[in-house]
């Protein structure tokens, strides 16, 4: 009988551990980091290298689990207070900190290590990503809304650090892949910002650029979304170094974009959620297909 018992609890307690590493390492958002550096990887490469993007992936993704992990713990007490984030593993009770600290720990050492196997320069804008994640991004959050812009250099980081672990160099290439999704960052998050400001008022976070809901706000994120567009196509000018865009991949770019750009002036017109998570869902959509187009456009 305790057999089964103890059975039955296990049965039910590996999925909720599993279910709990996956959100204390945010695993949608590290795939997706993952995503933009295989995608900066492909075009930087002249050779592919599996063992290197194998390395690549691994490490991108210890080093994104290891930020989200150390903000989980810092941001519990004040996660505790939003409906959107009570039930994670730290404020629920479901994993202790000091449990959480070993998880982010240890990821952070596997990351740099992984990394470093990649190249010392990867492995260096690997640990950057992590401190200004974690030591400046996280705690601005409950003070200034210029955290958004402080947090959009890690964010931005990974579309370019696939480039740097191909080449091992860093020069105008992987500026401009950085600078495209840098841009990308404030409609991104200012939309989220948008849809989620009841609950992030609850814990005192300051993520929209006025700390409101207003004209200003709308502004920026379509001034953003502008700059954004421009450096996404300005590969096609031939003055990005080996970063290169053909004229019909620069075509659909931008068509992209201004899709995006639609978006975002719907939201100065509605002022409304919905309309905050159709952009947000727009620039999702957007940066994905980006990155694929310029892929597909190196090896057409």
């Amino acid at each position: 009988m305790k057999t089964a018992i103890n059975t039955a609890v296990k049965t039910r307690t590996l999925p909720l551990a599993i279910a709990d590493f996956k959100q204390i390492t945010k695993a949608g958002l590290a795939f997706s980091v993952v995503f933009s550096s295989i995608a900066g990887y492909l075009l930087g490469a002249d050779q592919i290298d599996l063992t290197v993007l194998l390395l690549l992936s691994v490490g991108g993704y210890f080093m994104v689990g290891a930020s989200n992990a150390f903000n989980q713990v810092i941001e519990k007490d004040l996660d505790a207070l939003m409906k959107r984030t009570r039930k994670r593993p730290v404020p629920s009770g479901r994993m202790s900190v000091p449990t959480a600290l070993t998880i982010a720990s240890v990821f952070t050492v596997l990351g740099v290590v992984t990394l470093y196997v990649v190249n010392p320069k990867t492995a260096m804008f690997g640990a950057i990503s992590i401190f200004m994640y974690v030591c400046m991004y996280t705690p601005l959050k409950t003070r200034t809304p210029l955290a958004v812009f402080v947090g959009a250099f890690p964010g931005a980081i990974p579309f370019m650090l696939g480039w740097v672990a191909a080449t091992n160099d860093f020069g105008i290439e992987p500026g401009t892949l950085f600078m495209i999704q840098f841009f990308w960052q404030f409609p991104h998050f200012w939309a989220i910002g948008w849809m989620l400001d009841d609950d992030y008022k609850r814990a005192g976070f300051k993520m929209l650029p006025t700390d409101k809901k207003d004209t200003a706000t709308i502004i920026q994120i379509i001034m953003y979304t502008f700059w954004m567009i421009l450096a996404s196509v300005f590969p096609v000018t031939g003055l990005t170094g080996t970063l290169t865009l053909s004229v019909p991949a620069a075509v659909i770019v931008f068509i992209l974009g201004l899709g995006m750009l639609l978006f975002a002036f719907k939201l100065y017109n509605n002022r409304s959620n919905r309309s905050a998570r159709q952009l947000m869902l727009a620039s999702v959509s957007y940066i994905t297909l980006m990155q694929i187009v310029y892929v597909v456009d190196k090896f057409l």
